[in-house]
């Protein structure tokens, strides 16, 4: 594997489980020296250090990152990828949930950036990658609270990477499909049907199936990667074409 990331100190939140920890897996395999910063961080990848952190309390993030720093020798990779689900139509969630959603989907990636711009703007390579959906992109059903949320990654993600491109800041998101992370396997087990609802899910993405937290890995690698030093702003899907495509239905 290309060892691009030699000599990087890359920081990952929500990075013990699921997409996080391959992208922590992916990055450390690549030469980075990885940060993790997760709730629940005892699970984070050999190989690498970990942090509690709660992206809902600035507090908690300020230390971490401070930690992170410390320990790494500084940071130039923050990968935000803390967040969490949320279901139903607009009715379906109190007003107090909505800012539970928000406030850890969008107000988490604020609070953490934010902690880390004073050791980005040190880097030679600095890089941020937010992890967005493509409930960013397309209207889905049941989604609503969870797409808003991710809209706003997606608007916010532009904005950082307007305000920060003259300080040597790259700020670009990945768009996943529906991923087989543990999130979504709880998902199918709470459905009266799980076996169905999977055929669901992955006949809605057009290759077929669901992604893999790796191919999500491989995207922000490749985006937070120095190799792709004139990309920013961008998002880049990693949907099975689910984002773009409109095939006809098989057989006709």
């Amino acid at each position: 594997m290309t060892r691009e990331f030699d000599g990087l100190k890359a920081l990952v939140t929500g990075g013990a489980s699921g997409i996080g920890d391959a992208v922590v897996r992916r990055l450390h395999e690549s030469g980075a020296d990885v940060a993790v910063l997760d709730l629940n961080p005892d699970g984070a990848a050999p190989g690498t250090v970990a942090f509690r952190c709660d992206v809902s309390d600035a507090g908690s993030v300020a230390g971490a990152v401070r930690a992170a720093a410390e320990r790494l020798g500084g940071i130039d990779v923050v990968v935000n990828n803390a967040g969490i689900g949320a279901q139903g139509t607009i009715e379906a969630n109190p007003d107090a949930e909505w800012h539970r959603v928000l406030d850890i989907n969008v107000l988490g990636i604020v609070r953490v950036s934010r902690a880390a711009l004073p050791y980005l703007r040190e880097s030679a390579s600095a890089s941020i990658v937010n992890t967005c959906s493509i409930a960013a992109t397309a209207g889905l059903p049941n989604r609503a609270l969870y797409s808003a949320s991710k809209g706003a990654v997606l608007s916010l993600t532009l904005a950082m990477a307007a305000d920060h491109v003259r300080e040597g800041i790259r700020v670009n998101c990945v768009n996943p499909g529906t991923v087989d992370t543990p999130w979504v396997a709880r998902l199918l087990d709470s459905a009266p049907d799980p076996a169905a609802e999977r055929r669901a899910l992955s006949g809605r993405q057009p290759h077929g199936r669901l992604v893999s937290p790796e191919e999500v890995a491989a995207a922000v690698a490749y985006l937070a990667s120095p190799l792709s030093g004139s990309t920013t702003g961008a998002s880049l899907a990693v949907d099975g074409g689910m984002q773009g495509l409109r095939l006809r239905p098989p057989g006709s």
